[in-house]
């Protein structure tokens, strides 16, 4: 009952002495310390786990088996929670809110971190940079930047990466997997953000993009940077033969051809039919641009 208490008004009054992580009952921090130890720790990747059971679950990741199958749009899960969690998309349902903004998750881990938001607690800390994190697992995955670690392989083609969900992505290269369908047409993509960004592009007339300068809206964040250079006079692109700089990549090919004869040439034989006397004769035209 205390420990049921903790969890509903969110007082977490149990500190992991090596993390400073907070716990809202004694036995979440006990098994959260068998990540310090050597208990229960992967062979193949080095990582810790909480119990017997989560390295089991995580063993997966490397092996590759999902035996837990959506039977909405049959994608595949190493852990059975994972499927409880991705069958919310399609359902919709949202059973995490937020007791502050009414803001609703379907992720507890995800109403988690969206409780930093007001409490803009960020205890976790990089010793290298000292860039802080409102979670541990944040500061785990940041840490990989500085040691250059990576632990997720891909058994198909031996690329590494540093997150898990990563390689989740870089996988569906592999099965040609496209679980985010489109609502309004037939199109299907393999990541979330491409589906949000095809919905902008095709479905709806939306320009969240505006010019600080001029106040020009625009679909996209890239042809943004580019209008920018307009107002900015920004020349990203420098002839190597000279001192000349231009704003767009068509108008330093155009000076390499006119200012340095450089740029790419072909030669083409065309038949002309000569009508006075009724036969074909060939014409060779050289130095035409391709």
């Amino acid at each position: 009952m205390n420990d049921h208490r903790s969890r509903q008004t969110g007082e977490n009054e149990y500190v992991c002495d090596q993390c400073k992580k907070r716990f809202s009952s004694k036995r979440n921090l006990i098994g959260h310390m068998n990540i310090h130890t050597d208990k229960y720790r992967c062979t193949e990747c080095g990582k810790c786990c909480q119990s017997g059971s989560q390295l089991a679950v995580h063993r997966r990741s490397h092996s590759g088996e999902k035996p837990f199958e959506c039977t909405v749009c049959s994608k595949r899960f190493t852990q059975s929670g994972d499927l409880v969690s991705h069958s919310r998309i399609h359902s919709g349902e949202k059973p995490y809110k937020c007791h502050v903004c009414v803001k609703a998750f379907s992720k507890s881990s995800d109403l988690n971190k969206h409780m930093t938001v007001h409490t803009g607690e960020k205890p976790f800390v990089c010793t290298v940079c000292g860039k802080r994190f409102t979670q541990s697992g944040n500061l785990v995955k940041h840490s990989r930047i500085h040691s250059g670690e990576k632990p997720y392989k891909c058994h198909v083609c031996d690329k590494a990466f540093t997150q898990s969900e990563h390689l989740n992505k870089h996988m569906r290269v592999h099965t040609g997997e496209k679980p985010y369908k489109c609502s309004l047409c037939d199109k299907s993509f393999s990541r979330s953000s491409t589906l949000h960004k095809h919905k902008r592009l095709v479905h709806s007339n939306s320009r969240p993009y505006d010019c600080r300068y001029c106040g020009k809206l625009f679909k996209i964040r890239s042809q943004l940077k580019l209008h920018v250079r307009i107002h900015t006079d920004t020349k990203p692109y420098s002839c190597r033969h000279c001192s000349d700089c231009f704003t767009w990549c068509n108008q330093l090919k155009t000076h390499l051809l006119k200012s340095h004869n450089e740029g790419t040439w072909f030669s083409v034989t065309f038949v002309r039919r000569n009508s006075a006397a009724n036969k074909f004769s060939k014409s060779t035209f050289s130095d035409m641009k391709l």
